[in-house]
């Protein structure tokens, strides 16, 4: 049992936990609770850390036995864990990888491409919530700018609630050069944008498509704005100007949802 919080396992945690370049470098990320870790295969987990009063629950004990552990007490686990109250349960797991050609697959299929393109979301709920909410809509991949977000922070795995373990991802240096391939690859792209002249009720989604959403305070770079076919809005009632960055890729998602379901 680990009963030390100089323990060099639980510091190598707390690390990951805090740093997203620890986390990168050794392409691995730390998930909590019970939920969360259930969705993991014990190939995809590192390393699992659980607390006496977790591992003597017989429900538990029998989804362990496919796992080796490590014994943690109940102040070791609460040092190593990013909640205010911890399951009892931490798994070290290890992060998956894509490529843009992995994203394009969809393309040649009898289902089409929905992407969600994020420029600069700062927010680890908004990321996680789309993540999440994008999966219910049928997304098939998300793309990011370099300066979002990292998706293995606590917060975001946590808001995704496991999506994160099926939804195909990317970041790119070149958020408006993928734009542009994605326009050669015959993927149609709208951004969700202020000034947009269009409803978003009033577009097709039912081809190959993909939603650009900016960063919650600016919105799109004008540069990945120009990389789009089209701009629209979401019309707003009474004195709200715009929505938040997940409500507006939610709706727009769930939009192309409903096009698809009446094809």
């Amino acid at each position: 049992m680990i009963n030390s919080t100089s323990n060099k396992q639980v510091k190598r945690v707390v690390n990951l936990q805090a740093k997203a370049k620890a986390r990168r470098e050794e392409g691995v990320y730390v998930a909590e609770g019970l939920r969360m870790c259930r969705e993991f295969t014990p190939k995809d987990v590192e390393a699992l850390y659980v607390t006496p009063s977790f591992e003597s629950q017989k429900e538990n004990r029998e989804w362990l036995h496919s796992y080796s552990y490590e014994i943690v007490t109940e102040e070791v686990m609460k040092a190593m864990a990013d909640t205010k109250t911890p399951q009892g349960v931490l798994a070290v797991a290890r992060q998956k990888k894509y490529t843009l050609e992995e994203l394009l697959k969809p393309a040649s299929s009898a289902s089409p491409l929905l992407l969600m393109l994020l420029e600069n979301i700062q927010d680890p709920g908004n990321l996680g919530t789309i993540l999440r909410a994008g999966e219910g809509a049928g997304v098939t991949g998300v793309i990011m700018s370099r300066d979002t977000v990292d998706i293995y922070s606590p917060k975001v795995i946590r808001s995704t609630m496991g999506s994160v373990l099926r939804m195909p991802f990317l970041y790119t240096e070149d958020f408006t050069a993928v734009c542009k391939r994605l326009g050669r690859e015959g993927v149609r792209l709208f951004a969700a944008h202020l000034k947009g002249m269009n409803n978003y009720d009033r577009q097709d989604y039912t081809g190959n498509v993909g939603f650009l959403i900016g960063n919650e305070a600016n919105g799109l770079t004008e540069a990945a704005a120009e990389a789009a076919d089209c701009c629209i809005q979401i019309p707003m009632a009474g004195k709200v100007e715009s929505l938040n960055a997940a409500v507006a890729a939610s709706v727009l998602m769930f939009e192309a949802a409903r096009q698809r379901r009446n094809i």
